[in-house]
């Protein structure tokens, strides 16, 4: 099954041809293809794993991943999830450089959301997503990643990107 993002593509006439779903990004018939296409930037979300540096090194303006946390709080697989498990009143979405540790790239911007303690992760989750990207879901209600990205591309963001404070990171593993 496609995923989301990529369904949409191909409602609207993307061709298939172009849209990768390798089961590893170091895949080296994906990473050759991506190389073909030489992108001048990447965009990850809900990835889940650590991008390797072959990967990482392709796009000459970096990788950006949109993670529903404020990091350098609850980086990880399950973010949205342990956040609840916590009893957070606010939360939020991050943009920030990929670097090979896990989540752990300078931050480019975040986008805060108050947490309602009846809502439910994947509600939540779905919101974080539709903050930081509107074509996750298709929803016009942000624009972080769109605001951000004249900055990403004229390389300010590089150079204001905000490195982490190691000493408040929190983890968010899956659930064992």
């Amino acid at each position: 099954m496609p995923s989301p993002v990529a369904q949409y593509a191909l409602d609207r006439g993307f061709p298939s041809d172009l849209i990768f779903t390798p089961e590893r990004a170091g895949e080296e018939t994906f990473l050759s293809n991506l190389r073909a296409l030489q992108p001048e930037l990447c965009i990850t979300a809900a990835y889940g794993n650590i991008l390797p540096t072959k990967f990482l090194n392709i796009p000459p303006l970096g990788t950006v991943n949109i993670h529903p946390s404020l990091l350098p709080l609850y980086r990880g697989a399950a973010p949205v999830q342990r956040a609840l498990q916590d009893g957070v009143k606010e939360t939020g979405v991050s943009l920030a450089f990929t670097v090979r540790a896990l989540d752990a790239g300078p931050v480019i911007a975040r986008e805060r959301v108050e947490v309602d303690d009846q809502i439910k992760a994947t509600d939540l989750l779905a919101l974080l997503f539709s903050e930081g990207v509107p074509i996750m879901l298709f929803d016009d209600r942000s624009k972080l990643l769109i605001c951000k990205l004249p900055s990403i591309f004229d390389g300010s963001a590089k150079v204001n990107a905000e490195p982490q404070d190691d000493s408040k990171v929190t983890l968010a593993p899956k659930a064992r």
